[in-house]
């Protein structure tokens, strides 16, 4: 008897290790550690969540929250930047900002966020909750920046630069000023994409810090959160979260302004995670399908989520193919 309690255990453990990914000694509070993955999700060792993806050269980034909870809310002090130039070996860097740094925010929920370059700077844009300070308070959007991908990163402002009252006109909640998404268009022009229930969009000033002219609604149906928008020869692509729990749908478009024109279910449910948030770009030839769910055994789920990588394709009149979400992720075929 007590031969095979000692075999279960060795077996467990050889499971628990199995699942963990070989990450090296540093600490990625003070220096970089490294890995290789080989798997969705692409992140075992810490729950990640909100993915965004940025390419630099033959730089692939990803950003990210961080679910610290244990399972039965939403705790995010901070957000986390990973880096790969073949998408196998990664590199996890200290982290690059928190909630806390932001003096304006309440300081514990580090939402859905998206890195962007310009100018030799690096753009943070992230969703928190704002004190009640000055007549404001609820959900809001923040910048900041960096001199370079990994950070580390500081308020570019210190002020919000979205806030809860700049969108009452179109809700009446507190939370729909979160998911930052940015676009810069081939004529120089930067955008700023978000929402909750009803997705806003305004232009950005070239410094990045600063809108220009006023926030537009954009109609499109069953929105939730999440947008991002992404650019293919003359199309424009819209993709949200849509639904909850959420699928992911999208729409296109002839021109950044709109109307858009929606196109469908682009992904399914992502698992037993309620959100499904995600990012697209390309990569060294290849368009990429970033996303969360809530795969990572035994302990994932709506609040403890982890990222995820896809390829994505596309039809022959420019519509996205349905996403096919894998265990094996990029390495169980062609990258």
């Amino acid at each position: 008897m007590k031969l095979t309690f000692l075999l279960i255990a060795i077996q467990f453990f050889v499971f628990e290790c199995a699942q963990a990914q070989s990450v090296d000694s540093k600490n990625p509070e003070t220096g970089p550690t490294t890995f290789q993955t080989s798997g969705n999700p692409l992140f075992k060792h810490k729950y990640t969540a909100d993915p965004a993806a940025l390419v630099v050269g033959d730089t692939f980034y990803i950003y990210s929250g961080q679910d610290t909870g244990e399972g039965k809310g939403y705790e995010m002090p901070n957000w986390l930047v990973f880096s790969s130039k073949d998408l196998t070996n990664w590199t996890e860097h200290p982290i690059p900002l928190r909630n806390k740094d932001f003096s304006w925010s309440v300081g514990q929920t580090s939402w859905a966020s998206q890195v962007i370059a310009r100018n030799g700077k690096y753009y943070f844009y992230v969703s928190t909750e704002h004190k009640n300070e000055n007549g404001k308070k609820g959900k809001a959007i923040g910048v900041a920046v960096a001199d370079g991908p990994v950070g580390p990163f500081k308020d570019a402002k210190g002020t919000a630069l979205i806030t809860n009252e700049m969108t009452t006109k179109w809700t009446n909640i507190s939370w729909d000023d979160i998911d930052p998404t940015v676009f810069i268009d081939d004529d120089g022009q930067a955008y700023l994409f978000w929402g909750n229930t009803q997705c806003y969009y305004i232009k950005l000033k070239e410094n990045m810090i600063e809108t220009e002219g006023e926030i537009m609604p954009v109609t499109l149906p069953k929105f939730t959160e999440a947008p991002w928008v992404h650019k293919r020869g003359k199309s424009y692509y819209l993709s949200f979260a849509t639904g909850f729990p959420e699928k992911t749908a999208y729409a296109m478009s002839n021109n950044i302004n709109g109307p858009w024109e929606y196109k469908g279910i682009l992904n399914e449910l992502a698992g037993n995670s309620n959100t499904n948030h995600h990012a697209i770009v390309q990569f060294k030839g290849n368009w990429y399908f970033v996303y969360h769910n809530g795969g990572v055994e035994t302990g994932g789920g709506s609040f403890r989520r982890s990222v995820c990588i896809d390829r994505l394709y596309y039809n022959k009149d420019g519509t996205m193919k349905r996403i096919q979400m894998t265990s094996e992720g990029l390495w169980g075929k062609a990258k």
